[in-house]
């Protein structure tokens, strides 16, 4: 590979996908968007700053979808396929990266579109990713400002929301992999976020940021909402922002919302006596979606017909209309999405139907103000053991500047109803009021501040802190005689403590264990967002519910080497977060039969 030119950042999102580039060689480089070339309409190419995240695969009969470098191509990605979600939805894909973060599938197996017709050869949910990723690829390759120069021997900052797990992250690097892209760095999209702002204020950020502020970094986008908090704290006299706290993964967005106004839409239109099946919906909501957008993008608009096609014998060829009004989209997003309630409110949980159709695991709850107060509440000791920091004697984390992100909070209505809430929950728990960070450009915010971030490791600009967003542990089975009706107690062992850096190893006690060889074994792990204070080697024998969340295991056999099945072989434990944020866990025997004997763990390979 040769020596990279461009740091780039790409901001793989639900609903849109971006890129930004800054040359490594010039000391005033600012990041830039790069105008992706894209399909927009049949026969018509043109170069845009977002590329929508949305494949479309053309029927048979329908002709090929050329683009400059591939005349022969028979799917689409970006704007044509979005537009193409309205009149053919079981034909696009859409939410490909909720669906990469789905731990219930095999997200490595042809799941997508969900509903494909027999003509259309499904895809996972990482080759979906890995086409957006190449489609940037090439587009790069073919414009005049990368001089030729491969997208893949440029130095990579690829987003990824805060609030993926370790399999998420490593599927979204084999997505990168697959386009060729192999020169990759994770970064957190709530930082690449505050990244952004950074750059966007100069030196203006030393009199907008100061020691003892907690940023509240609210995220929500096309899939899902992130909510990290990020403290600025002061070392060796100087300023230091650290991440101490990061959310939930919250399958909640605007897709969600989308769905709501095309149940608006389809109550008004069953009234009239048209009834709309599954296809109709996912059709309509398609159309929601581009109509909500206008109604957010343009002020003077007060509404915006919406259409859908007629299915039954009398309606072949025709089309069904409605329209969403301005009143619609608030009246849906103000109440149903940001209801005002209670800090003490929490998401509540519905009762589930035995038997289900297999779908993204949506949040239960769409009030995402809900959601906020449950995560100020489980944070509210996040700062306590920061160096500058009083121990907080609230019920809440005590932010003190709000920086907004995600297509969603473009809105102003949103953004003032976050702000009131919080406003309200903190004088109530004796906190002042948060201020809102000046406005970053919400779709390419992340892009941007990804390839920034690229030039702050090289010493141009303020360095966010963070590591593992989570403290990992492994599961310890206790002996125990046969008891009818019982199972052997299981303790969790700390491998990886909050707040670990990437590329780092974990310094375990000398315990020594054993691990069983040459049989089918279950290896059970555990996260915790709030477990600051656990150490690598920390054991604990209970635990609630809220403190650790049991992962899906992994089950393998390890090799017996020479040994007999069943063999319980002693090892010691090593741990290391490797430089893309997977946890890598190995079992090195204490007498090993063949050279460099160890048996290697990733948290990035479980799957369900």
């Amino acid at each position: 590979m040769s020596a990279a030119r461009f740091v780039v950042g790409i901001d793989l999102g639900t609903t849109h996908t971006a890129l930004a580039s800054a040359e490594l060689d010039d000391p005033a480089a600012r990041p830039r968007i790069f105008a992706v070339p894209q399909l927009v309409a049949r026969g018509a190419v043109e170069a845009r700053a977002l590329l929508p995240s949305f494949i479309y695969f053309a029927a048979d009969g329908e002709g090929p979808l050329p683009l400059p470098w591939d005349s022969a191509r028979s799917f689409a990605v970006g704007e044509y396929a979005r537009a193409r979600g309205a009149e053919s939805p079981a034909r696009v894909i859409s939410s490909a990266k909720s669906w990469l973060s789905h731990g219930g599938i095999d997200r490595r197996a042809p799941a997508l579109p969900p509903n494909a017709p027999e003509d259309v050869e499904r895809i996972s949910p990482v080759e979906a990713s890995w086409r957006y990723l190449d489609h940037l690829s090439e587009a790069w390759q073919a414009a005049p400002e990368s001089t030729g120069e491969p997208l893949g021997d440029q130095e990579l900052i690829l987003a990824v929301p805060a609030s993926f797990d370790a399999a998420a992250r490593d599927l979204t690097v084999e997505a990168a992999y697959a386009a060729g892209l192999e020169n990759v760095t994770l970064l957190e999209e709530p930082q690449a976020a505050l990244y952004a702002w950074l750059a966007a204020m100069g030196e203006g950020w030393r009199d907008a940021l100061r020691v003892g502020d907690v940023v509240l970094v609210i995220d929500i986008g096309g899939g899902t909402t992130d909510f990290s908090a990020i403290a600025a704290l002061e070392r060796a006299g100087e300023l230091e922002l650290r991440r101490v706290a990061v959310g939930d993964h919250i399958l909640l967005g605007g897709d969600n919302m989308d769905l709501a106004l095309a149940h608006q839409a389809r109550a008004r239109l069953e009234a009239k006596g048209h009834e709309l099946d599954r296809w109709q919906l996912h059709a309509l909501t398609f159309a929601a979606r581009a109509a909500k957008e206008r109604l957010l993008g343009d002020p003077s608009l007060e509404r915006v017909p919406v259409a859908v096609p007629g299915r039954g014998s009398r309606l072949v060829g025709s089309t069904l209309s409605d329209e969403l009004t301005r009143e619609d989209v608030t009246r849906v997003l103000l109440d149903g999405f940001f209801p005002e309630v209670a800090a003490t409110a929490r998401p509540a949980a519905r009762a589930r139907t035995a038997l289900t159709q297999l779908g993204l695991p949506y949040a239960s709850d769409a009030a995402i103000t809900k959601h906020l107060a449950s995560f100020l509440a489980r944070q509210a000791g996040a700062t306590q053991e920061l160096p500058g920091f009083e121990a907080s004697t609230g019920a809440l984390l005590h932010p003190t500047a709000v920086l907004f992100n995600g297509g969603v909070t473009k809105s102003p209505l949103v953004r003032e109803r976050l702000l009131s809430t919080l406003n309200r929950w903190l004088a109530e728990d004796g906190a002042g009021a948060v201020r809102a960070l000046a406005d970053t450009d919400a779709d390419l915010a992340v892009a941007r501040g990804a390839a920034y971030y690229g030039l702050v490791r090289r010493g141009r600009g303020l360095r966010i802190r963070g590591g593992t967003a989570r403290a990992y542990y492994v599961g310890i089975e206790s002996p125990m005689p046969a008891v009818p009706g019982l199972q052997p107690p299981v303790n969790a062992l700390c491998v990886a403590p909050f707040g670990m850096d990437e590329g780092t190893d974990a310094e375990l006690p000398p315990i020594e264990l054993g691990v069983v060889v040459g049989e089918p074994v279950s290896f059970r792990f555990f996260s915790s967002t709030v477990r600051r204070d656990d150490r690598a080697g920390t054991e604990l024998e209970r635990w609630s519910a809220d403190e650790l969340v049991e992962l899906s295991p992994i089950e393998l056999t390890l090799p017996a080497e020479g040994r007999a099945e069943g063999d319980v072989v002693p090892v010691r434990l090593d741990a290391r977060v490797t430089p893309v944020g997977t946890l890598l866990l190995e079992a090195v025997p204490l007498e090993p039969r063949v050279a460099d004997e160890r048996w290697k763990l990733e948290l990035s390979v479980r799957e369900t």
